[in-house]
């Protein structure tokens, strides 16, 4: 390939940068701008031996197939197996079993009475497994209260404390259970045995690592990536913007990573109009970059009456437009989300049944009524009102009964996604759910006496952000179209102060407009 001026400078400071003690690297890669062609071409100009660390095993496999023999690429799970993992895998294959039954195993027999309502045995149970869960997702050494998870109806944190005092003790229990390599009884999973190895302080054989995604890298394998800096050099890559798993543990470790920052900022996904648009919402969440296009690829922004893709904020929202479509004849794939969607209408239906849901959301709800209390009047509810009027409407059966009518993507007229499950994926052409609301209007009122919306919320700018740049040749912005009447929403400023200051003059001058402060920030 033909490189950029932007990768090229990425690969002068990794060959420079190598023979220093401080040479390590973070790449702030915009989307699709090519972040996988400008490792391979880091790893191209060395004879140095390189692991290339990836997000999940089939990014793994593709990328085997680009890198120069002197890189292994591998997941941190894999890396983890081959040293400590393989001694557990008799209980890998262990059968499944409900949580309710691995807590009865430890002990967990009876309910508990906490404020108002009963802990059942199931919800300790399930408590129990998520607090492991946390923990091993975390950098601690030491199990703690911090890793229980909250639940539906305890979020107050009196509350909380006496669900730590009763949950803590057991999950201990389950720990200590998870050493065994022969035999237990907690189901053993692939992210124990890679919190195992992380707390033997391993020591990765290489000259370097290249760490991918490393805008959503769960605090463990951060730990054990940044243990390597004293022996090998460093290079972190992902995109700052895209950093949407923070409520299950995630962190973006490149906006304080210690080393040199560089970005790739131009696009060979889309054109400058698309560009436009997501540099709103890089602007908003205060990122480090913002993108141009190219200016070959013509990409509109109008209305798409028969998209390839429709993206949506929630799991609940992707419902309705799952159901929506079946109504209208199409062929609908939903990418990935059936058993979430399943799990949920069938607590549904069980609370409406009359019977205590297993559901770890909804565990402590005893009857659909008072589900259906909490989500309408509890602040702390309000998230769960969307999916409460969506069985209200339809019933439990109508959405089972549709989501037992998706087809597979290759044989799909359209295909539905959360913004989540879209991250990395990309179509022709993409419409915008009407699930992506606004921000509630403030007290404030302009000169014409209208009120003022509320500011957007970094974590959602980061997710708008993600679903515009989905398209490839037109975006339908749909249910976001009013960013474009937001005070907030106005032509992109340049990051202050970023990685992009440096290749300043090698971006087009309309990148740099000066625009009105941000408002309200």
């Amino acid at each position: 390939m033909h490189p950029t001026d932007e990768q090229a400078a990425a690969a002068d400071a990794f060959r420079a940068d190598a023979f220093r003690a401080d040479g390590h690297l973070a790449l702030q890669a915009g989307a699709g701008t090519g972040k996988t062609s400008t490792l391979v071409l880091l790893a191209n100009a060395t004879r140095r031996r390189g692991r290339y660390i990836a997000f999940n095993k089939a990014i793994a496999q593709h990328a085997a197939t680009r890198f120069p023999p002197t890189v292994t690429c591998k997941t941190a799970h894999s890396l983890a197996f081959a040293a400590i993992g393989h001694r557990y895998t008799r209980r890998l294959n262990g059968p499944r079993q409900t949580g309710w039954k691995t807590g009865m195993a430890l002990g967990i027999t009876k309910a508990v009475r906490i404020g108002e309502r009963d802990v059942t045995p199931k919800a300790l149970s399930h408590a129990v497994l998520r607090t492991i869960t946390r923990y091993c997702h975390s950098a601690d050494r030491t199990l703690a209260g911090r890793h229980i998870p909250p639940l539906r109806g305890l979020e107050n944190p009196l509350l909380h404390d006496q669900l730590i005092q009763v949950v803590l003790p057991y999950a201990h229990k389950a720990w200590a259970d998870l050493q065994h390599p022969e035999d237990g009884v907690v189901r053993f999973e692939h992210d124990h045995y890679l919190k195992i190895w992380a707390l033997s302080e391993p020591r990765i054989d290489a000259d370097f690592l290249l760490l991918d995604e490393a805008q959503d890298t769960n605090p463990v394998l951060e730990q054990v990536f940044t243990a390597q800096r004293p022996h090998a050099q460093l290079v972190m890559v992902g995109d700052s913007a895209q950093a949407i798993y923070g409520w299950r543990g995630a962190r973006d470790i490149m906006t304080d990573f210690d080393g040199h920052a560089l970005s790739l900022s131009r696009s060979f996904r889309f054109g400058p109009a698309l560009a436009t648009e997501a540099n709103r919402w890089l602007t908003i969440a205060d990122a480090p970059i913002r993108l141009t296009g190219t200016e070959t690829i013509s990409t509109d922004l109008a209305p798409v009456e028969h998209p390839e893709a429709v993206l949506c904020r929630t799991n609940i929202g992707a419902m309705n437009q799952v159901m929506a479509h079946l109504g209208m004849g199409y062929r609908v794939a939903l990418a990935g989300g059936e058993n979430t969607l399943r799990a949920l209408a069938t607590a549904a239906r069980d609370l409406k049944e009359g019977r205590r849901t297993w559901h770890p959301e909804l565990t402590l709800f005893p009857t659909w009524g008072e589900l259906q209390d909490y989500a309408e009047h509890d602040p702390a509810g309000a998230d769960l009102k969307p999916f409460v009027d969506l069985i209200d409407q339809h019933g439990p059966d109508a959405v089972l009964a549709a989501v037992d009518q998706l087809t597979a993507e290759e044989a799909a007229s359209i295909i539905i996604s959360t913004a989540h499950r879209a991250k990395g994926r990309e179509w022709a052409t993409v419409k915008i759910a009407d699930d992506f609301t606004p921000p509630k209007d403030t007290e404030q009122h302009d000169c014409g006496g209208r009120p003022l919306p509320g500011p957007i919320d970094d974590a959602e700018a980061r997710l708008a952000y993600v679903a515009v740049t989905r398209a490839r040749s037109r975006l339908d912005l749909g249910g976001l179209s009013w960013i474009h009447d937001h005070p907030q929403g106005g032509i992109p400023n340049p990051p202050a102060d970023s990685t992009m200051t440096r290749h300043r003059d090698r971006l087009p001058d309309a990148t740099w407009t000066r625009t009105m402060p941000r408002w309200n920030r």
